[in-house]
């Protein structure tokens, strides 16, 4: 029986992968964002980022399964190669009309909807682009439920085990009523060898939402008015028992061609009681939610805005009792795969506008 060389068997493999799909993408995300008022709850200072994101792969069982890897290479504007993290990204995706599955470390823009600020504020969407873990979809042609785990931190010596479990769902049960709504539980324990005092920590965030979709009954391209509960369960072991917290949150967005406003207005009680202790170890929202009363109105104007570039500047304007706080962003995301590529040509694509990830 004749040996198999190791040529003959990459032969095989890359013979097998070409027969089966190969898949491909590229995506580049650029970030200026500009922080300007009083400090109470979020510090000024300008985040300016780019990151890419090449990724190659293979697809099997009729296009409905691939695996692919790559890198996530995150490079702060200005500082040579001080401060440039590169991540690895390999994942398996299975994805049919009506269930979804990821599994390993892939793309938040794998997500149906992108997580609100409550639960994931812009700064650490820009630096923790990927899920760690698993994703889970369900998709009807009136609503979706989808479920994701993101392993934060493995516990070592230096680092605590943190990990948060988020669920995003949406159903459309008639005309322009839709019901959905948001909850995540954020994990954080111990690290090894903990120092005394050092405990476990857990925040608990539900939002149940009721909402109209009347893009239909007016002149705007798109208008949606959601208005729920937030409610926050917050508990430091060390400390004591659960701290619960709960308010009124809506949100309103408008569209017309390239200008967007998004208004969201919270109101109640703040809903991080252990954000100061803890900071974004434990709660990943926006810290502008610590305060009772809270107001956020983005202001968008899209430069660009295809199939394959998302072009976007913003001003973005907080209101709280106590904080005034003015962002200037300007955002751009180029993305092309496979697919796209081979309909670039086709000017009667029905391909959706590009979105961006924050």
């Amino acid at each position: 029986m004749k040996r198999i060389s190791v040529l003959q068997l990459m032969l095989a493999c890359f013979a097998f992968v070409y027969s089966q799909g190969v898949t491909w993408s590229v995506d580049l995300n650029t970030v200026f964002d500009n922080r300007e008022g009083d400090k109470h709850y979020s510090d000024n200072g300008t985040i300016f980022l780019t990151r890419v994101s090449p990724e190659i792969g293979f697809s099997f069982m009729n296009g409905t399964q691939k695996i692919a890897g790559g890198v996530s290479w995150l490079q702060p504007c200005g500082d040579d190669w001080k401060k440039q993290k590169a991540k690895a990204v390999v994942y398996y995706r299975y994805n049919t009309p009506e269930l979804r599955m990821s599994f390993g470390i892939f793309p938040r823009t794998q997500y149906i909807e992108q997580l609100p600020a409550f639960l994931l504020s812009d700064s650490i969407a820009y630096r923790e682009p990927d899920i760690r873990g698993l994703l889970i979809q369900y998709v009807k042609p009136g609503g979706y439920a989808e479920l994701s785990l993101d392993w934060r931190s493995l516990q070592s010596e230096t680092k605590r085990e943190a990990f948060n479990i988020n669920f995003n769902g949406r159903w459309n049960p008639c005309g322009a009523f839709i019901i959905g709504g948001h909850a995540q539980l954020n994990h954080l324990a111990k690290q090894e060898k903990a120092p005394e005092g050092q405990g476990v920590n857990d925040d608990i965030m539900v939002n149940p939402y009721i909402g109209f979709n009347l893009s239909k009954a007016t002149s705007l391209d798109s208008l949606v008015v959601k208005t729920g509960a937030l409610v926050s369960l917050q508990r430091s072991r060390m400390a004591g028992g659960w701290q619960n917290r709960a308010g009124l949150l809506v949100n309103a967005v408008a569209e017309k061609k390239r200008i967007s406003i998004e208004e969201t207005f919270f109101a109640g009680k703040g809903i991080m009681p252990l954000y100061p202790l803890f900071g974004t170890l434990l709660n990943m929202g926006d810290p502008y939610f610590q305060a009772p009363l809270y107001s956020r109105t983005d202001v968008n104007f899209h430069f660009i805005r295809n199939r394959f570039v998302n072009l976007q500047a913003s001003l973005v304007f907080h209101y709280t009792e106590k904080a005034f706080g003015f962002w200037q962003q300007l955002k751009l995301r180029v993305f092309i795969d496979n697919k796209l590529w081979k309909t670039r040509n086709d000017k009667t694509s029905h391909a959706e506008w590009l979105r961006n990830n924050y």
